[in-house]
Formats: structure tokens, C-alpha cells, sequence
């Protein structure tokens, strides 16, 4: 499996974003998607996941509200819309795939990895 991130930038505080995650490779009938980010000197953190089949949701309490995770099965892609974006919102953000369609905040559950995509609010 391979996950390949983009949309990241800078950006001001309130602006938007949007991160496009593309997954290619030996996919599964169910199974889900999601997005961590890491801030400098912080640890990983889980900020959203959809389920790839049911469509299900689930947000960290930080962006709920702000952030929309959705996908597009044709296209094989998720996406994360950020909206109202806040300093502490910036870091690296990692999307992430799981071998089961069960939403999960914890990073080990999560098989595979991509490369991070740099979103960087400012003032």
C-alpha cells in the first residue's frame, strides 16, 4: 500500500486547506482511513478517519467543526478539509490506512503510513 499526501502549506490563521491523500497498492474491501499530525517537539497525534466502505467518521474533539474527512472511491483518494485554521493546527500531517474498517485515535492501529505534507499557520 501506498499513501501519497499533498496540499500542505502556509497558510493564516482562519484560512483554509485542503489535504489529498491518494492510496495505491493492494487495497482491502474494508478498511479505513485517517490523518495524524505531528508538531515540532509534540508527539503524533490522531486528528480525524472515515471507514472506506460505510463512510463512517470519527474527529479528535481539537477539530471537530472545522475539519471535514471525506473520500472518493473512483479516485481512491481521501481528503481533509481544514477550515478556521488555528496556530496550533500547524505540523506535519501523516495520512494513514488500517486493515479494518474499525475508527481507531490510536496510531498503532494504523499499517501504513505516508510520507507527511507540512501545514504551517501563522499569525
Amino acid at each position: 500500500v501506498q499513501l501519497q499526501a499533498s496540499g500542505g502549506g502556509p497558510v493564516q490563521a482562519g484560512g483554509s486547506l485542503r489535504l489529498s491523500c491518494a492510496a495505491s497498492g493492494r487495497t482491502f474491501s474494508r478498511y479505513s482511513l485517517g490523518w495524524f499530525r505531528q508538531a515540532p517537539g509534540k508527539e503524533r497525534e490522531f486528528v480525524a478517519a472515515i471507514s472506506w466502505s460505510e463512510g463512517r467518521t470519527l474527529y479528535t474533539d481539537l477539530v471537530k467543526g472545522r475539519f471535514t474527512i471525506s473520500r472518493d472511491s473512483a479516485k481512491n483518494t481521501v481528503y481533509l478539509q481544514m477550515n478556521s485554521l488555528k496556530l496550533e493546527d500547524t505540523g506535519n500531517y501523516y495520512c494513514v490506512q488500517s486493515n479494518v474498517a474499525v475508527l481507531s485515535t490510536r496510531p498503532g492501529f494504523y499499517a501504513y503510513w505516508g510520507q507527511g505534507t507540512l501545514v504551517t499557520v501563522s499569525s
